[in-house]
């Protein structure tokens, strides 16, 4: 397990870059407001479609929900962009034994209400308009371990360019009242279906 690393200079760094970058990138990203409880730490789920969906949650955090963000990527990226980890990136391993020590890494920064954990749990990367979404096991772990001290918040996340040269990030957001820790992944799972779906009929009725 590859663990985020605390650098003030570093993260100051990568943290105007993420902005920078996403705003060039962007012509616009768009969200809605959600009441945040200040007294829990966040656990953020979201739509895993591309490079950009960490980073456009990452400016999101930044205006909006305002807490120390971590998020749980893949090895393989976690070596490749090295510097994601001074901005609270840690790694997960799939079908290795570390990767239960990531999960439980995730649920022992949900016990500090000033932590938001970014979770992708579809596992991989899928079109930005899939119609299903499944997740992989592994989050109910975080869930249980985290004891439901959370507040749990859906993202689901869309690209268009619309009339624009540069593409328009839309990210829809939802606080679910309950957390789900003594729920199956299945409920958990339709609960996010049932978000991304209307997520993306609203998506679909812009008017431009």
């Amino acid at each position: 397990m590859i663990r985020n690393k605390n650098n003030f200079f570093m993260n100051r760094i990568v943290h105007y870059y993420i902005k920078w970058a996403v705003g060039k990138t962007f012509h616009e990203l768009l969200f809605n407001e959600v009441v945040i409880d200040k007294s829990k730490s966040a656990l953020l789920i979201g739509n895993h479609f591309s490079f950009w969906d960490g980073l456009i949650l990452y400016c999101v955090n930044e205006k909006l929900l305002k807490k120390k963000l971590h998020v749980m990527i893949l090895e393989e990226t976690a070596r490749k962009e090295r510097f994601l980890r001074y901005v609270g990136a840690f790694s997960v391993k799939k079908d290795s034994k570390s990767i239960l020590q990531s999960l439980d890494y995730a649920a022992e920064l949900l016990a500090d209400p000033a932590n938001l954990v970014l979770m992708f749990p579809q596992g991989r990367l899928y079109a930005n308009f899939v119609t299903n979404i499944k997740f992989e096991k592994g989050i109910m772990r975080i869930i249980e371990k985290a004891a439901g001290n959370f507040q749990l918040i859906f993202a689901s996340t869309f690209i268009q360019y619309f009339k624009h040269k540069k593409p328009t990030a839309t990210v829809y957001l939802k606080s679910e009242p309950e957390n789900y820790a003594d729920k199956s992944i299945n409920k958990l799972q339709e609960a996010y279906q049932r978000h991304y779906e209307a997520s993306k009929l609203l998506q679909t009725e812009i008017d431009i």
